[in-house]
């Protein structure tokens, strides 16, 4: 288990902009080195529609992910991987094999919507 990260201010925190969005397409990414899914997240109006390319083939279908909530980092600057851009992070947990679990929303809030 690792250890917590040095300590930060709020402030720091504040400037890490996590967004509730809702993927509406999923497909395979067979250029990627490990398996992963090239998502489009609708983050609302105000952020629209964002690509992420995420590492959660183990434990999610294409078709368990097309109408989720996820979260995202969505103002980190967008990341080549491979042939695509990948514009937002998207979050989840190591299990204990190594393998990722999306973090959850449990119920359902506004596309765009700042963690807080």
């Amino acid at each position: 288990m690792a250890k917590a990260a040095a300590e930060i201010a709020f402030d720091d925190f504040m400037k890490v902009d996590i967004r509730a969005g809702t993927v509406l397409e999923a497909e395979t990414f067979p250029e990627a080195r490990k398996p992963a899914y090239k998502l489009k997240i609708d983050f609302g109006e105000d952020i629209g529609v964002k690509k992420s390319s995420a590492q959660i083939t183990v434990r999610y279908s294409l078709d368990d992910l097309v109408g989720r909530q996820v979260m995202a980092v969505v103002n980190f600057p967008p990341r080549q991987i491979g042939p695509f851009m990948s514009e937002v992070l998207t979050l989840g947990y190591e299990d204990e094999n190594g393998d990722i679990v999306l973090a959850a929303i449990d119920k359902p809030v506004p596309n765009g919507k700042r963690l807080c």
